[in-house]
């Protein structure tokens, strides 16, 4: 498993759509999962690729996020472990 994943919480819809966009442009990520929660006003989304590549996607993705709504949290984890992509499928 040579690849990292990136998870960035934000609060409403049109942020984290905002975030996503600003990830997959600044980056060679791909998303592979999103999680509305509270009818969208809490939502998740999960891309994957290298860590220098989801690294960079983060800080972008927050940046333009943080500008339209609110960044709960955002984590990258290196090389995740096989039974944290259950979560994802």
């Amino acid at each position: 498993m040579d690849y990292s994943i990136a998870l960035m919480e934000v609060q409403s819809l049109v942020a984290a759509i905002e975030g996503l966009d600003a990830m997959l442009k600044a980056a060679d990520v791909e998303l592979i999962a999103t999680e509305r929660r509270l009818g969208g006003r809490l939502v998740t989304v999960v891309i994957r690729g290298s860590v220098s590549a989801v690294t960079a996607a983060l800080e972008a993705g927050t940046a333009a996020a943080n500008r339209v709504g609110r960044v709960v949290a955002s984590e990258v984890i290196a090389r995740p472990h096989p039974e944290i992509m259950k979560f994802f499928n």
